[in-house]
C-alpha cells in the first residue's frame, strides 16, 4: 500500500469512529463514571466568622479565618498552616453558600503547598440557619462539596498539580473536615 492511501484510510477510519452515535440513541451503554480515589483529609480549626454585612445583591459576606490543622493521608501528612481563610457569599433568601478557601500546607518533610477550594454549601433554609448561627447539624442534611487546586514546587507532589480532585466537607462550630479524592 501507498503512503497516500494508508494515510488516506487511517482518516476515512478515524472520520466513521468520530461520526459514530452517542449516548443511548443506539441501545448502546452508558459509559461507566470515572472513578475515585481517596487522597487525604484536613481538619482545620477555624476562627469566627467576621462578617462583612449584607450586601446590596441580598448576600452576606462572612470571612473565617483558619487557625491551623493536620492533614492525613496515604503518603501525605502534615499541617494546616495558620493564616488562611474562607471567604464566603452566603444568600439571604435560604442560606445557599458560595465558598473561597484559600490556605497552605506543609507536609512533615517541609514541602509547601497552596491550596485554592471553591464550591458550594447547601442545606434545607432551616438547617443552614442554625449551621451558619454555630450549631451543631446533621451532617448528612448539607451538601457540602468543592473543587480543590493545588501548587507545589515539591518533585514528589506533582501528582496533585497532574489530576483533578474534588472535596467533600463537613462543618462544625469551631472546625471543619475535608476529605478530597482524586477523580482517575
Amino acid at each position: 500500500m501507498s503512503h497516500a492511501f494508508t494515510g488516506l484510510l487511517t482518516t476515512g477510519i478515524a472520520a466513521a469512529l468520530l461520526m459514530q452515535p452517542t449516548g443511548n440513541a443506539q441501545g448502546q451503554q452508558t459509559p461507566a463514571p470515572p472513578g475515585l480515589e481517596f487522597a487525604f483529609e484536613l481538619r482545620a480549626e477555624v476562627a469566627d466568622p467576621t462578617v462583612v454585612g449584607a450586601l446590596p445583591g441580598g448576600q452576606t459576606r462572612r470571612i473565617i479565618d483558619i487557625l491551623g490543622g493536620t492533614i492525613e493521608g496515604p503518603g501525605l501528612r502534615g499541617r494546616l498552616i495558620p493564616g488562611g481563610a474562607d471567604w464566603q457569599l452566603i444568600r439571604a433568601d435560604d442560606g445557599f453558600t458560595n465558598i473561597d478557601a484559600r490556605y497552605t500546607l506543609e507536609t512533615d518533610d517541609g514541602q509547601l503547598i497552596y491550596v485554592t477550594n471553591i464550591g458550594i454549601r447547601h442545606a434545607s433554609p432551616d438547617v443552614m440557619r442554625r449551621l451558619n448561627a454555630g450549631e451543631e447539624v446533621d451532617q448528612s442534611e448539607i451538601y457540602f462539596r468543592a473543587i480543590p487546586q493545588f501548587e507545589t514546587a515539591a518533585p514528589q507532589l506533582q501528582w496533585l498539580m497532574r489530576s483533578l480532585f474534588i472535596s467533600t466537607g463537613e462543618r462544625y462550630p469551631n472546625g471543619v473536615l475535608i476529605r478530597y479524592f482524586r477523580v482517575l
